[in-house]
């Protein structure tokens, strides 16, 4: 009998489930595919022998990928954020979205090819707008504003900055 995790995150492709589980397990760390399941029968989106399911885990988190078809597509919703702990992690997940056929938005915000929203956020910014001083974290919070990939150095002038 197959082990299954009691609870998983179940996302929703056109076919190419397997494609993308495995660029997440190529991308992110504490993250691999454990099982492709072929359908038993034909499905309105496939036929008996293709890949109906796949599990997997993306930094720690339990995922099926479901080859549904073109029925539903991903919105922002539903996103993963990764908390990086420096600039050039930052850059590392974020140029792997992008350049992978993904799209930027903003505000730490990209979408990969498959349509499924990444927030790639600097722990540099979570303590700034989260900080006691309030005035200070309105200043990062504004600079975050402007920016589509977060640049952690012009985060942290903002919060640093003196409003004399």
């Amino acid at each position: 009998m197959a082990r299954v995790a009691k609870n998983s995150v179940c996302l929703w492709f056109n076919n190419d489930a397997e494609e993308a589980a495995q660029f997440y397990a190529r991308t992110f760390p504490d993250s691999y595919v454990s099982a492709v399941h072929r359908a038993p029968g034909d499905y309105p989106s496939g036929k008996e022998g293709d890949v109906l399911t796949v599990e997997f885990t993306v930094m720690g988190i339990p995922c099926i990928g479901l080859n549904g078809g073109p029925v539903f597509t991903h919105d922002e919703a539903f996103s993963f954020q990764v908390t990086t702990e420096d600039q050039d992690e930052t850059d590392r997940y974020w140029q792997a979205i992008v350049t992978n056929g993904g799209q930027e938005s903003a505000c730490g915000w990209c979408k990969d090819k498959w349509g499924v929203s990444w927030q790639i956020t600097p722990l540099a910014l979570i303590n700034a707008i989260n900080s006691e001083d309030r005035a200070a974290a309105k200043r990062a919070f504004d600079a975050m504003m402007t920016m589509q990939k977060l640049d952690i150095a012009l985060i942290e002038a903002a919060f640093n900055q003196d409003e004399r």
